[in-house]
């Protein structure tokens, strides 16, 4: 289960305070008391999703982002935590629902970049 701290959520909130569907999705995780599963099935319920109730749908959408996210000239910037640039690529390039952008970068952050990226390089070599 990945949990964000208040301290983590309003730190979010001034990175992305110019984007009201991360906003949102911020109010969501806080209101889920900060457990981003929950708030991400939440999320794509209402994004029109139909994610399944298991513990680990937010590892597999966010598993799909992972060409995009995992890209070198993002990387180093969610290495120090930053997510913005990376939030508006997937929202940009329409790689997921405006809705879940926010979470997705977030919880790969959370979970650590290169663990999440890993298997990515795998395959290229």
């Amino acid at each position: 289960m990945v949990i964000l701290t208040s301290q983590e959520i309003a730190r979010y909130r001034s990175e992305l305070a110019d984007d009201a569907h991360a906003l949102e999705a911020l109010d969501m995780i806080e209101n889920c008391e900060g457990d981003m599963e929950d708030a991400a099935i939440s999320l794509a319920l209402h994004a029109g999703q139909e994610p399944n109730t298991s513990d680990r749908w937010l590892d597999g959408f966010a598993k799909r982002c992972r060409v995009a996210i995992c890209q070198s000239n993002f990387r180093s910037q969610l290495e120090n935590g930053n997510v913005k640039e990376m939030v508006q690529y997937l929202i940009e390039q329409k790689i997921c629902p405006r809705i879940l952008a926010a979470p997705v970068v977030i919880y790969v952050v959370k979970t650590g970049v290169d663990d999440f990226c890993n298997p990515l390089s795998y395959q290229l070599q």
